[in-house]
C-alpha cells in the first residue's frame, strides 16, 4: 500500500514544525524515521493518521485523499501505536488487544471473528499466555508487545508506530525492531516507526526517512544511502564515523561538534537546507 506526502506544513500556533514535506513509501517493509528532537516527526506521522490535519498540503493513502477516508475505514487500514506511555488500563490483556477491532464491530458488538483474530494476534506476537492478566501488572517490554498486539488486532496493511523502543532496555529494544521487521516481511505490511537509534535503524530498517530542522524530509533511501558521516554531522551536529557492518552503516560517535563547527557548516545554507552534503 502506498502512502503518499505532497507539500505538508504544520505548525502549533506561530510554532512551525514541518514545511513542505514531500513523501512517498510505495513498498511494504520497515520504514524508520529518525533525526533530532524537534524536527516534527511525531507530528509527521500524526498527519498522515489523521490524528490531526495538516494546515497545506494532502496525505494519500492507496491513492486516496485521507481527508475523504472517515476515521473508522481509515483505522481499518492504518493501524497506529503511539509512543509508549506509564498509562495503566485495569483490563486484562484480551480485553486491551480486543480494543484493536473496534473499527470492525457493528454496534461495539464482538465477533467470533474479533475473537479469532485478537487470539491469532497473540500467538504471533508470543504473548498468548498472558491473555489473562492485568495490563498494569505487565513488564515495560510486555506492555509494548501488547501495545502493538492492539495494532495490529485492527488488521492494518499500514502500521504506524511512535517510539515503540522508548523507555525499554537495549534486549527489548532490539526484540521489538526484530519483530516488526519480521512481520512487514512475513505480512507484506508497511511499518513505519519512529526511532532515536541510529543503529538499529541501519541494521533493520528497509528504508529510513531522516528528518532535520526546520522540519524537513532532509533524505530518503536505504540505510547505507542516508546513514553517512556527512548527513549524520550535518543533521545532529555530532562527528562520528560510519564503517560497513556486513553490508549496513554502523555510527561511531566521537563527541558533539562545537557551536561554531556547527554555523560554520551550515553556512550558506539557507533555512530549507535546500542544498545538502554528500
Amino acid at each position: 500500500m502506498e502512502i503518499r506526502v505532497d507539500g505538508m506544513t504544520y505548525g502549533y500556533g506561530d510554532l512551525p514544525v514541518l514545511h513542505d514535506v514531500s513523501l512517498a513509501i510505495d513498498e511494504p517493509g520497515l520504514v524508520c524515521i529518525i533525526g533530532p528532537n524537534g524536527v516534527g516527526k511525531s507530528t509527521l506521522i500524526k498527519c498522515i493518521n489523521r490524528i490531526i490535519d495538516p494546515g497545506e498540503g494532502v496525505v494519500f493513502v492507496d491513492g486516496h485523499d485521507v481527508t475523504d477516508i472517515g476515521q473508522k475505514e481509515l483505522a481499518k487500514v492504518v493501524g497506529y501505536v503511539p509512543v509508549s506511555t506509564s498509562d495503566s488500563f485495569p483490563m486484562t490483556v484480551m480485553d486491551t488487544v480486543l480494543m484493536g477491532r473496534h473499527p470492525h464491530q457493528r454496534m461495539g458488538s464482538t465477533s467470533d471473528l474479533d475473537l479469532k483474530i485478537v487470539k491469532r494476534t497473540l500467538n504471533m506476537m508470543g504473548i498468548k499466555h498472558l491473555a489473562m492478566r492485568n495490563f498494569n501488572e505487565l513488564s515495560a517490554g510486555q506492555h509494548q508487545k501488547v501495545a502493538i498486539a492492539r495494532g495490529l488486532a485492527q488488521t492494518p496493511r499500514v502500521l504506524i508506530l511512535d517510539e515503540p523502543t522508548s523507555n525499554l532496555d537495549v534486549r527489548h529494544q532490539v526484540q521489538v525492531t526484530e519483530l516488526l521487521h519480521d512481520l512487514a516481511v512475513r505480512n507484506g505490511m508497511t511499518v513505519l516507526m519512529i526511532s532515536h537509534d541510529l543503529n538499529t535503524s541501519a541494521k533493520y530498517a528497509d528504508k529510513v526517512v531522516m528528518m532535520a530542522l526546520p522540519g524537513i524530509v532532509y533524505r530518503v533511501g536505504t540505510p547505507q544511502e542516508v546513514i553517512t558521516e556527512e548527513a549524520v554531522r550535518f543533521v545532529y551536529g555530532v562527528d562520528c564515523r560510519v564503517i560497513d557492518d556486513d553490508g549496513r552503516p554502523h555510527v561511531i560517535l566521537k563527541g558533539a561538534l562545537p557551536d561554531d563547527v556547527i554555523r560554520e557548516m551550515h553556512r550558506g545554507y539557507d533555512s530549507m537546507f535546500s542544498r545538502r552534503p554528500g
